[in-house]
């Protein structure tokens, strides 16, 4: 009798103790070499996958089986668990090679190394050109971006002082992700904006006689006139000097600004169109910027030449003639006309 009690003892410690320690080492290996084994060495690939907001530790690991980026669930919660990943993991786009390991992939997904898209917007892009590049890596919601450009609520909060985001999402390199939200991107954009556009520039540009929405728009229309930053001070001193002498602007972006999908040169045809941007038929500044100026744009409106010239035409380089009679431009413009001629 005491011999089976003694085996029963044995058999109980056996699958209480020993047999459950022995698992335990087994899974413990297991797991030791899941974590530092690459995910798949034979077919080397990029993944990309898109964790949601407010997404489960479960929803997560499904996206990754279904991405082929797990294949023990078990033995990745196990893991999850080691490196308490459970409510870690940080939602965004994530780019995986598959030649990573688990540990590596966990590590990622729990530091919220998401991708990032450089994005590069340019001086003087409109609105419209703005979009375009944001939705070229699905950055955006191109109906909603165009929605929250004029939501009153949206544009206080942001204290833009007109009626639409033009001008006010400022040009520069961004590093974006695709976890953001419209609203998001968009804020990031003004909020570079007034950290660009000092306090002592706004009221320098008021010295000036021009609010931060005039300074903001004629800045926009020495920007679209030329890319040559040298030049910029010639072009805002012609503004200032037509504005002063209530001659029109005449500038020529401004004719097509408001026309959907404009491409091509400016016509004739469009100097004696309707509309409240056109400032060969409106006196003054338009109603708002035509595109987001860069900083030189800024200064040169800051900064004008101290000159008198109140014309200027191409010279086909991307510079410009300038003029302070009317005779002289059109001399000019006959002297440069005959030029593209030649060349063609």
């Amino acid at each position: 009798m005491w011999q089976n009690m003694k085996h029963h003892v044995k058999k109980i410690l056996f699958y209480a103790f020993i047999l459950p320690g022995i698992a335990a080492i087994v899974y413990g290996t297991c797991l030791l070499i899941y974590a530092k084994a690459p995910i798949d060495v034979v077919n080397v690939r990029v993944v990309l996958v898109d964790i949601p907001t407010g997404a489960g530790f479960v929803e997560v690991t499904k996206i990754l089986r279904d991405a082929g980026l797990v294949e023990n669930k078990f033995l990745f919660y196990g893991l999850a668990g080691i490196k308490r990943g459970f409510r870690s993991i940080r939602a965004g786009e994530y780019e995986f090679t598959t030649s990573i390991s688990p540990s590596e992939m966990l590590d990622k997904l729990i530091h919220g190394d998401i991708k990032y898209y450089p994005v590069t917007i340019y001086e003087d892009y409109s609105l419209k050109e703005i979009a375009a590049r944001l939705k070229k890596d699905k950055l955006i919601d191109e109906k909603a971006f165009f929605e929250l450009a004029e939501n009153k609520e949206f544009l206080s909060s942001m204290k833009v002082p007109g009626s639409s985001l033009e001008g006010y999402l400022f040009p520069d390199k961004y590093n974006l992700d695709r976890s953001m939200s419209t609203k998001q991107i968009a804020r990031v954009m003004v909020d570079r904006f007034w950290r660009k556009i000092t306090p002592e520039m706004i009221n320098k540009a008021r010295q000036k006689g021009l609010s931060l929405h005039q300074f903001v728009t004629l800045a926009s229309l020495v920007g679209k006139e030329t890319g040559h930053s040298a030049e910029k001070p010639m072009i805002a001193a012609v503004f200032y000097n037509r504005l002063k002498k209530r001659m029109p602007l005449q500038s020529d972006p401004t004719t097509v600004y408001d026309l959907k999908d404009f491409k091509g040169k400016v016509l004739r045809s469009h100097y004696k169109r309707e509309s409240p941007y056109n400032t060969y038929l409106i006196s003054g500044l338009p109603p708002g910027p035509i595109a987001s100026p860069g900083l030189d744009s800024f200064q040169a409106v800051l900064n004008p030449a101290a000159v008198d010239y109140l014309y200027f035409v191409s010279q086909k380089d991307g510079t410009h003639f300038f003029s302070a009679s009317l005779a002289d431009h059109i001399n000019a413009v006959q002297r440069f006309r005959n030029v593209t001629r030649a060349g063609e």
